[in-house]
């Protein structure tokens, strides 16, 4: 298993920039100093080292704490190759698919909240602990957002999110938010 000293014997972190650059030459292609590892498909940076391939955000912690994280690594801004460490925090599974961002496919702008042709309607729901709870049908999207952020607030998304889409939706139109 890969050590906080190990670690710090072939990568150096600079948690200003969030970057892993070599300590050591690694065959031909790379050199001391290079920025290590390479981004996915996925959008993460990993690197490998002794053979084995880790992300660099639970490096980081690694490299910072001395250990790695119990559960995941969340990116703060939600942008997955940004490994400065104030952007870094331990999060659970849950608590890290709460603070995803609204998907290039959702077309109403808040997570959650779809439009449904067959009853000409807005639809709200939220994903709480692998379940997805239906909260109503709306005549307007503004309706529909309104109950996702008080969903929301329920079951406790604001400790994870650091932006809720459905409240900075809300936040448009002082009236609706309480």
């Amino acid at each position: 298993m890969l050590t906080q000293k190990r670690l710090k014997e072939v990568l150096h972190y600079d948690p200003e920039a969030g970057v892993f650059t070599w300590l050591v030459a690694r065959g031909n292609k790379i050199k001391a100093g290079d920025i290590a590892g390479s981004v996915g498909p996925v959008g993460y940076r990993k690197i490998g080292i002794d053979g084995k391939i880790y992300k660099a955000s639970r490096l980081a912690c690694l490299y910072m704490e001395g250990c790695f994280p119990e559960y995941e690594v969340d990116h703060r801004d939600r942008v997955k190759n940004n490994n400065k460490w104030y952007n870094l925090r331990h999060a659970t599974h849950q608590c890290n698919n709460r603070n995803k961002g609204v998907t290039k496919a959702n077309t109403s702008g808040v997570v959650g909240v779809c439009f449904d042709k067959r009853r000409n309607k807005w639809r709200s729901h939220i994903m709480v602990s692998g379940k997805s709870f239906h909260l109503g049908y709306f005549a307007n999207l503004a309706g529909a957002a309104k109950a996702r952020w008080q969903a929301e607030k329920k079951y406790n998304y604001p400790n994870c999110n650091i932006t809720s889409s459905a409240l900075d939706y809300l936040k448009g139109d002082t009236n609706l938010v309480k």
